[in-house]
């Protein structure tokens, strides 16, 4: 097999769908969390009038605009690698995984595609519930579009439905092979894990403000709905991501045991806290451990048992060590998360925060924590799949096409190029648009007229550009 730096077809295949999607992820999973958001903030003008809801979703509308776009293009990169790089893997699981993307299109890109033009562009052209309903119409299309690009992904971690005939995957049960067994605890932590990376997002812009001593009402309000939003669900995650690791240990055993760098199943796990697993020896080297408490967290029991890493072939392992950091890094992150938003929660309780600038400062910083959590996720769960692109179905090594080495090599080069140069002047423009605040643009003939407020009370005219 042809090899370029030492590197083969299926490695480089691997890296360069590993980076197009790690790219890709970010996007969809913060429109998802925005565009909820965005619809919480309409329905909060809605129902009282207060102009400041009404300016900061048009702010975030602006964000989430750009931020789906380039959602979109990357995403389109990613179906033309499954083909060129991928087509063993097209051949074998296309009749099941195919028409789940098709569901995506059908569904959720036609909603989304039915509103997302009201959204963005009818803010002074429709009546306010018209504007909001679109706004929450859009919000169920990326969570549906979630929906379905989780069930195939689950799919391929715990295939259920099909049957194989002549090494060919065909579906014979729908309802199985969409809620196949992880995918309930997948999606939803999934979907937690968006709302609080946006969250983390809004409350570090928030802080911002609030430190620059700009767009006060607003910063608070962001901070509100932000630090409120952690407070709830990063506990919830915790408990969401328990049922998760124990499904995980029933259905794909060996992830957990490179997730925990648990090597020998005849004894109960210590909750190992730092390690550098030593694949090659099997042990660990400068192990800090907890004894039998690993047990405990995926057993439930003290003593109990669960396989190791030396109960499997060595050809049937993941990689150990990016499974094993990655998984600390996402709940190192997760237990961060609960100490801000429950700290910040109690700092607004006691109307405190605008005095605690030592907190604000490393807040307004924190927007990218969310993100770092999610990809270090994502890499424990990808990788974690290891050997196996569809678990028990298809290997990877065997899910390649028949390209040479080179021919990947240059390609992901281009890519490579190509992605830092569109997303940095993408993600340069966000922060242009978060530098300027949320603000209040000058009237256009397009704009509606006052309309009455609950209590007979006029609203303050409004107009920012469609």
């Amino acid at each position: 097999m042809e090899t370029v730096f030492g590197l083969d077809a299926v490695l480089l295949s691997r890296i360069q769908f590993a980076f197009t999607i790690a790219f890709h992820i970010v996007f969809p999973a913060f429109t998802i969390g925005l565009s909820a958001f965005i619809a919480t903030l309409e329905i909060a003008w809605m129902r009282t009038g207060h102009a400041h809801f009404h300016l900061l979703a048009r702010f975030w509308t602006k964000i989430f605009a750009v931020s789906f776009a380039m959602g979109v293009v990357s995403g389109i990169v990613m179906e033309y690698q499954i083909g060129t790089n991928w087509s063993r893997f097209s051949q074998v699981l296309g009749n099941t995984l195919g028409p789940l993307f098709a569901y995506e299109v059908l569904t959720a890109f036609f909603l989304e595609a039915s509103f997302l033009g009201v959204m963005l562009f009818g803010w002074n052209r429709f009546p306010r519930w018209l504007h909001t309903l679109a706004s929450v119409m859009v919000a169920f299309g990326t969570a549906l579009s979630g929906f379905w690009i989780l069930a195939s992904n689950s799919w391929m971690h715990t295939p259920a439905g099909h049957v194989m005939q002549d090494g060919i995957a065909y579906p014979v049960e729908w309802l199985k092979v969409i809620f196949n067994p992880s995918f309930p605890y997948r999606f939803t932590h999934m979907m937690i894990a968006t709302y609080l990376t946006t969250s983390l997002v809004v409350v570090a812009t928030g802080a911002r403000y609030l430190l620059e001593g700009r767009f006060r009402t607003e910063a608070l309000t962001m901070l509100r709905m932000g630090l409120g939003m952690l407070a709830v669900m990063a506990p919830l995650q915790a408990v969401v991501g328990d049922f998760h690791g124990l499904n995980t240990l029933e259905h794909q055993p060996a992830k957990i045991a490179a997730m925990e760098a648990h090597w020998d199943g005849s004894h109960p796990a210590a909750l190992v806290l730092f390690a550098w697993p030593d694949a090659e020896n099997e042990r660990n080297l400068a192990e800090i451990a907890i004894p039998k408490l690993g047990s405990l967290v995926l057993t439930h029991e003290w003593d109990g048992r669960f396989k190791g890493l030396k109960d499997f072939p060595r050809e049937d392992r993941p990689p150990v060590v990016p499974v094993f950091f990655s998984f600390r890094v996402m709940v190192g992150i997760g237990f961060l998360m609960i100490a801000i938003g429950w700290y910040g929660s109690w700092l607004l309780w006691r109307r405190r925060i605008e005095q605690r600038r030592w907190f604000l400062r490393p807040l307004q910083h924190a927007w990218p924590i969310g993100f770092l959590a999610l990809l270090a996720g994502w890499m424990v769960t990808e990788i974690g799949r290891q050997p196996w692109i569809a678990h028990g179905i298809l290997r990877t090594a065997d899910a390649v096409s028949p390209v040479g080495a080179t021919q990947v090599l240059v390609s992901l080069v281009l890519f490579g190029v190509v992605y830092c140069v569109v997303f940095s002047i993408g993600i340069w423009y966000i922060h242009r648009m978060i530098v300027k605040g949320p603000q209040q643009d000058l009237p256009g003939p397009e704009t509606l007229p006052n309309r009455p407020l609950a209590g007979g009370q006029p609203e303050r005219k409004e107009s920012v550009p469609t």
